[in-house]
């Protein structure tokens, strides 16, 4: 079984989800393996908040390329949490 840091792997830092945040909405970087119900307790877990719900989406990775050579980057599952009004915020947010 994993722990709630293997599930969680980072927090994504983006335009984007700075609004977001504005709204009690997090994002982050999950294992590609993890559910929304297992995401949601490892949130709970490590920052000590309530979720709302979970949203994921598995985002697929680039191709690049170096001349004739191709490659890709690996596949990635990115998660946007959503906390509940009476929940506190993250602190890890908290200066930036």
């Amino acid at each position: 079984m994993n722990t709630p840091y293997d599930i969680i792997i980072k927090p994504l830092i983006t335009e984007e989800s700075m609004n977001a945040m504005e709204k009690r909405k997090y994002t982050f970087k999950v294992d590609r393996r993890a559910n929304k119900s297992e995401i949601k307790k490892a949130v709970e877990k490590i920052f000590g908040v309530k979720v709302e719900k979970v949203n994921t989406m598995n985002m697929t990775g680039k191709t690049k390329r170096m001349g004739v050579n191709v490659g890709k980057r690996p596949d990635w599952k990115k998660a946007i949490v959503t906390l509940t009004e009476d929940s506190k915020e993250i602190e890890f947010f908290e200066g930036m």
